[in-house]
């Protein structure tokens, strides 16, 4: 199902026409049932208060034009009475609040026609219930197709950054990713795509954004999005490269350690076939939350570059050795000599 939408919502002037007033919800319109059997996709056309927004919102993609729709649970006629706060339409709601930050909104779209497009895209990945799969398409891809550069695209310097997406884009049919959510939780990519003209869904984390690290914002997207491809039974791949929980007050004032343990649980819940791909590091909570740990299917394959533990070496090496290296008359050199003795033990091939 695919809701085209731009609804004010309620209205007062409901109230005289029953001569009464109604308990809020929708007893005969069984949205969370359709969740959890067809696709169902939001479009805002256009201004989308309260019911519109919950219209747009229940659903599995989400998508909004910029400069001509927003969403909102009350617009600015209701915000102004009651917390006091004059703002336009596009400041309390638009592509800019939700596309770009609050992830409301999945995706935002150039113009009505580009949002449509979008749906279509979308659902050319999806079955049309669960009682089915995924359709497979004609691939134009040779298969055997090898990308040299994946060879180096991982830095052997492990502070610098690279670009995932290059990755996605060596291994899967060549235009065949479509982006969910891209300006939102950062940190982590999440896109629908090909693997031979099969469907697939693909995770992977984006150095380029907080080092890769689990924030809240990129949990929340994990469980919404893993969610959504196992209702679908989309196989999964994650490309890892977590250095662990994002830290820091910011990240604590959010609850990021609660959002990540409610992304592990999910992840637990899984049933779709998954593989993971160890691109580089995987530490701590966020590093154990991979994938499915307790049950199959869940093959793990780790490039040469990838390496993983409870807590990285350097940071490690300072706690355990805190009093030996201070001790050291060469407190740098002792540290850089445990480093090295440590590091050996991280290669993959142990």
């Amino acid at each position: 199902i695919v809701r085209l939408v731009e609804t004010a919502g309620g209205s007062i002037n409901l109230l005289e026409q029953a001569q009464s007033t109604k308990i809020p919800g929708y007893p005969h319109w069984p949205w969370m049932d359709m969740l959890g059997v067809i696709p169902v996709i939001g479009v805002a056309m256009g201004a989308c208060a309260g019911l519109g927004a919950m219209r747009v919102v229940a659903s599995h993609f989400s998508v909004m034009p910029k400069g001509t729709s927003q969403v909102f649970a009350g617009g600015p006629a209701v915000v102004q009475p009651g917390v006091g706060e004059s703002v336009s339409k596009d400041d309390l709601g638009g592509s800019g609040v939700h596309a770009h930050g609050s992830g409301v909104v999945d995706n935002e779209a150039e113009d009505d026609l580009d949002a449509l497009q979008q749906v279509r895209r979308f659902l050319s990945y999806m079955p049309s219930s669960v009682y089915e799969l995924p359709e497979r398409t004609r691939c134009d891809d040779d298969s055997n197709r090898r990308e040299e550069y994946l060879a180096s695209i991982v830095p052997a310097e492990k502070r610098r950054a690279y670009q995932m997406r290059r990755i996605f884009e060596a291994v899967f049919d060549k235009g065949s990713l479509f982006e969910i959510g891209k300006y939102q939780g950062r940190s982590l990519i999440a896109m629908l795509g090909r693997l031979n003209g099969i469907p697939i869904a693909a995770m992977g984390n984006d150095p380029m954004f907080n080092g890769g690290a689990l924030t809240a914002e990129a949990a929340e997207k994990m469980i919404r999005f893993v969610d959504m491809c196992d209702t679908f039974n989309l196989p999964i791949i994650n490309f890892v490269d977590q250095p662990g929980t994002y830290v820091g007050s910011v990240a604590e004032a959010k609850g990021t350690v609660r959002v990540g343990v409610r992304a592990a649980i999910m992840l637990e819940q899984v049933s779709s076939p998954w593989c993971t791909v160890f691109v580089r590091r995987a530490f701590g909570l966020a590093g154990s939350a991979y994938g499915p740990l307790t049950h199959g299917p869940n093959i793990r394959l780790a490039w040469p570059s990838a390496y993983w533990g409870s807590i990285p070496i350097e940071g490690g090496v300072e706690a355990a050795y805190k009093r030996d290296i201070a001790a050291s008359p060469d407190p740098e050199k002792r540290k850089a000599e445990l480093i090295e003795h440590f590091k050996p033990l991280e290669s993959p091939f142990r």
